[in-house]
């Protein structure tokens, strides 16, 4: 079984290794550190991410951080060596974020006390915008690196960790 696990982590074409720039995250309460946790456990046990034009094919790491005002990832191999470094400006996900984290609020505050109902309507909304985000995050990493969708659901929910300063 371990052999098993050691062989997909060398895979080609997928992350092996994610980290979040701590002088990046703000101060979450913790149903964000959770979402956070679970977005990074999901993503390395299933992704798909390789860097556009790169001969090298993977497996890779990847840092996320804030700069400027922007989105910066950090991609390596597997050694952690970094290959490159792509720029994003946040300014496209504003909004998004902005929205997703209002429908968050409004579905942890739900889960409390809501009727099922209500709950499942907060939770499509969510939902949407976070398939928004990705769709959003796949167009503008075009020409750069190459995932899924699913993996771009799980980086959206990484870049709103970093993005959310509590």
């Amino acid at each position: 079984m371990a052999e098993e696990q050691r062989e997909a982590e060398l895979e080609p074409g997928r992350l092996i290794g994610v980290t979040l720039d701590q002088a990046s995250l703000g101060h979450n309460n913790s149903d964000v550190e959770h979402e956070r946790e679970v977005a990074i456990f999901d993503l390395l046990e299933s992704n798909s991410f390789a860097l556009e034009g790169h001969a090298g094919g993977g497996p890779y790491t990847l840092r996320l951080s804030l700069a400027e005002n922007r989105l910066v990832l950090t991609v390596g191999e597997a050694n952690s060596e970094p290959l490159m470094h792509v720029m994003l400006s946040l300014s496209p996900f504003r909004r998004l974020v902005k929205d997703y984290f209002l429908m968050c609020e409004s579905y942890y505050q739900a889960i409390k006390t809501a009727p099922p109902s209500r709950i499942e309507a907060i939770d499509m909304g969510r939902r949407g915008l976070h398939d928004e985000g990705s769709r959003l995050l796949m167009e503008r990493l075009k020409g750069k690196i190459a995932t899924d969708i699913a993996t771009a659901r799980r980086l959206f929910t990484l870049i709103c960790a970093l993005h959310w300063k509590g």
